[in-house]
């Protein structure tokens, strides 16, 4: 029969369960099985904490509840970590995130509203013409990606009424 191993952890350190621990020492994470360290990361480094929280999980060393416990992190957080693990392998923790570019106003609508406005369009009647919709204009130039011309207080007046007396 054989003998059992004793959980023999450095003096220190938080337990995750019989066999695993960990330790945080001078800004570094420390995993330890048993009395062996096998590894270790930043105490900033999210990325390679959700890496060795998945393969931990992945390979039976640990449970999701016992690492959620031992860390304080959500359950719903580990098992985003353990799909991108079993989908991407370890790689995909260091992937630069997708990001989607401006699908609606591309630089040819872009250009096409920008000469509508300055030919004194409104805004929603731009966004009718190039069929987009007018929130998706109105953020465009609200951020500085397009702008729109100021109408005078003055501009619907005709030529007769182009001198205003005001009452005293």
């Amino acid at each position: 029969m054989g003998q059992l191993q004793l959980p023999l952890f450095p003096d220190g350190t938080t337990e995750i369960n019989t066999h695993l621990a960990f330790c945080c020492k001078d800004n570094q994470i420390t995993y330890f099985y048993g009395h062996l360290p096998v590894f270790h990361h930043a105490v900033d480094d999210l990325r390679t904490f959700r890496l060795i929280t998945s393969q931990l999980y992945v390979n039976g060393n640990a449970t999701q509840s016992e690492i959620c416990r031992a860390f304080g992190v959500s359950t719903i957080s580990v098992k985003r970590s353990v799909k991108l693990y079993r989908e991407k392998g370890s790689c995909g923790f260091y992937e630069k995130p997708k990001r989607r570019g401006a699908v609606v106003l591309t630089p040819a609508v872009l250009a096409q509203a920008l000469e509508r406005l300055d030919d004194g369009l409104e805004p929603i009647e731009v966004a009718e013409q190039l069929s987009i919709k007018s929130d998706t204009l109105r953020k465009a130039i609200a951020s500085g990606r397009l702008h729109q011309i100021k109408k005078s207080v003055y501009q619907g007046l005709n030529a007769n009424n182009a001198t205003c007396e005001h009452p005293k």
